[in-house]
C-alpha cells in the first residue's frame, strides 16, 4: 500500500512536471524520487505519469490521482492539526459553573473574552449553580470548573478539590440613598445593628447570608431579616423601596438602580472570596489552558482581577 511519502513525492512531479525540479524541491537525488514513482505506480497498477527524455506529462489516471492525493495529504494534515490542537487544549469541551453573584464580577467576562480568543475550537458549556452545588458536582464529573465564592466545608471536597484563589471582593452596605448613612465614605455595620435587613434565603446563598450573620456577631447582635429574595438584583430593589439594608459584593455597583447607595464596611473581614475550583486529578488539557488564562490576567493586572 502506497504511504504519505510516496503521495508528496508524486504530487511534486506532477505539479512540477519535472523529476529533476521535484527532487530539487524535496531536497532528494533524482534516483529515489523516480523509484519511489515506479513503486507507486506498480502498487496501483496504472501508469500515472507519461515520461521521456524532454518532457513528463500526467495520464488519465494521474490527473486523478493527483486530485485524490492532494485530498489525502489535507485531510491527514487537519487530522494532525486537531489532534495536537486538543493535546494542548486548544479544542474540546469545558464545562464551567458560576454563582449568580459572579456574573457581576469582572474576572468571568475577562477571562471568557481571553480564553475564547485563545481557544476558538473549544465549546464552552456555562451554568450559573451557587457554590456547594459546584463543589459536588466537580466531584461526580458533572462540571469541569467552577467559579465559587466559598471555601469546601466538607473534608471530601477540599481534598478532592483544588482552589485557586482570584480576588477577595469588598463587600458594601446597600442603603436607600435618603438613609442618613447613605452619603458616609465608610460605617461600621455595628452602626445599622438596629435596622432591618433584607437578604437572599439561606439554602440558596449560603456564603453572603453567613457572613452577614458573622460581620453582625463581630459588632454584637443579629441581623434582623425582614424580607428574603431570591436574586441580588430582587435585594436591591427591595432597598430602594426602603424595606432593609443589604450587604452584597462590590461589583453590585455596576447596577445602578435609584434610590440605591453602596457604602462600603470598615471590617478587613467584610470581604467574599472569589476563586475557581476544579478537581485535582482532572489533566485536561482544555482545564489547564483555562487555569493558565487566569494566571495570564492575573499576571496582567498585577494583582486580582478586580473591577
Amino acid at each position: 500500500m502506497f504511504d504519505f511519502r510516496q503521495l508528496r513525492y508524486f504530487i511534486a512531479v506532477a505539479e512540477e512536471l519535472s523529476f529533476t525540479r521535484a527532487a530539487q524541491q524535496l531536497h532528494i537525488s533524482q534516483p529515489p524520487l523516480s523509484q519511489q514513482i515506479q513503486s507507486l505506480e506498480a502498487d496501483l497498477g496504472v501508469r500515472l505519469l507519461e515520461r521521456n527524455k524532454r518532457k513528463v506529462s500526467l495520464t488519465e489516471p494521474g490527473r486523478l490521482f493527483l486530485e485524490q492525493a492532494r485530498q489525502i495529504i489535507n485531510q491527514a494534515e487537519e487530522a494532525r492539526r486537531q489532534v495536537a490542537d486538543a493535546a494542548a487544549g486548544f479544542s474540546g469541551l469545558l464545562r464551567l459553573a458560576y454563582t449568580v453573584s459572579v456574573s457581576f464580577h469582572p474576572s468571568l467576562p475577562q477571562t471568557l473574552l481571553r480564553f475564547g480568543r485563545k481557544a476558538p475550537n473549544v465549546h464552552l458549556q456555562l451554568s450559573e449553580m451557587y457554590s456547594e452545588p459546584q463543589f459536588a458536582a466537580l466531584r461526580n464529573g458533572a462540571i469541569d470548573i467552577g467559579f465559587v465564592r466559598s471555601e469546601p466545608v466538607h473534608q471530601a471536597d477540599a481534598r478532592a478539590l483544588r482552589l485557586d484563589t482570584i480576588d477577595r471582593e469588598p463587600l458594601l452596605l446597600a442603603l436607600p440613598s435618603g438613609h442618613p448613612l447613605a452619603t458616609r465614605r465608610r460605617l461600621r455595620l455595628g452602626e445599622v445593628a438596629d435596622q432591618p435587613f433584607v437578604a437572599q434565603p439561606r439554602e440558596l446563598a449560603a456564603t453572603l447570608y453567613d457572613r452577614l450573620v458573622q460581620l453582625a456577631a463581630k459588632s454584637d447582635f443579629h441581623p434582623q431579616i425582614r424580607q428574603h429574595a431570591q436574586q441580588l438584583n430582587g435585594l436591591l430593589a427591595l432597598v430602594a423601596a426602603g424595606i432593609g439594608l443589604a450587604l452584597v459584593p462590590a461589583t453590585m455597583r455596576v447596577v445602578r438602580l435609584a434610590g440605591v447607595s453602596y457604602v462600603p464596611l470598615m471590617d478587613p473581614d467584610a470581604y467574599l472570596l472569589l476563586a475557581v475550583a476544579s478537581r485535582v486529578d482532572d489533566t485536561s488539557p482544555v482545564l489547564a489552558q483555562f487555569l493558565a488564562t487566569i494566571d495570564e490576567l492575573k499576571a496582567a493586572n498585577q494583582s486580582p482581577i478586580v473591577a
